[in-house]
């Protein structure tokens, strides 16, 4: 009769749990992580976007002499067709530009993961490319 139960193979109760804590603790450590890098990779859509505004703004100048939408502030998908950007309606981002005759500058703004705090990045006629606001470093003065 012992040998019967003693050939028995398997799991027991204590070891399934202690698997299960450390997937667990593995999760705790992994999903934060992986939030932080959803988040940097939807900033990129940002960054490329007020990278080709720039890159467009200076052609146009070149062209007009002035800066694109001169003494006016827009947003919206079709304003920057005057410099040839296309941004699309499904964008994460809302795009602001002001422009002078001889400034400009662009602010692109979005809630990137449902928290108080807004991510915001600006490029001005200098190519200077900054975040107002970093989503990821989630600093207290974004909220």
């Amino acid at each position: 009769m012992f040998n019967r139960f003693h050939n028995r193979k398997g799991f027991t109760l204590i070891e399934l749990m202690i698997v299960v804590v450390i997937i667990g603790i593995l999760a705790a450590l992994a999903i934060p992580r992986f939030m932080q890098a959803t988040t940097k990779s939807k900033q990129s859509e940002a960054k490329q976007i007020l990278k080709q505004i720039y890159t467009m703004q200076h052609a146009y100048r070149q062209e007009q002499g002035t800066y694109a939408h001169n003494g006016d502030t827009r947003t919206g998908g079709q304003v920057f067709a005057d410099i040839g950007v296309e941004i699309m309606d499904a964008a994460r981002y809302t795009f602001v530009m002001t422009a002078a005759a001889n400034t400009f500058s662009c602010t692109a703004t979005a809630n990137l993961d449902d928290d108080a705090a807004v991510d915001s990045w600006t490029i001005d006629e200098s190519g200077n490319l900054a975040a107002d606001c970093d989503d990821v470093v989630e600093v207290a003065a974004c909220a």
